[in-house]
Parts: C-alpha cells; sequence; structure tokens
C-alpha cells in the first residue's frame, strides 16, 4: 500500500506546536490595508492556534494521528 501525501496546502498553512496543537496565521492581512487600523492591523499579525472542532481535519490533511 502506497505512503498517504501531505496535502501542500495544508503544510503551507499550519505549524505544530511543541504540545501538539496547530497554529496558523490570520487572515485578511495581504491587502486593503489603509482601511483597516493600526490596531487590528496589528492584531492579524500575530499567530494564532486553530479551533478544536478543526483540529481533526486539519491533522487528517497533515497525516498526523
Amino acid at each position: 500500500m502506497p505512503k498517504m501525501k501531505t496535502k501542500s496546502s495544508a503544510k503551507k498553512r499550519f505549524k505544530l506546536t511543541g504540545s501538539g496543537k496547530i497554529k496558523r496565521k490570520h487572515a485578511f492581512k495581504s491587502h486593503i490595508l489603509t482601511k483597516k487600523s493600526k490596531k487590528r492591523k496589528l492584531k492579524l499579525t500575530h499567530d494564532t492556534l486553530v479551533h478544536k472542532a478543526d483540529e481533526p481535519n486539519i491533522k487528517l490533511q497533515l497525516n498526523l494521528k
């Protein structure tokens, strides 16, 4: 049986933390930034964790158990 491939889109977007949680970047930080406040853009810069409900799907895409 062949090995399962990792989804390329998922491996580019998500990283695993040391404790096994999944880290992601915020959306809406790439363009049309003039109308967004400094505070809002600063908050979008920092990484955050994936919601618990979405973790199983992402782990499947990354071939984690």
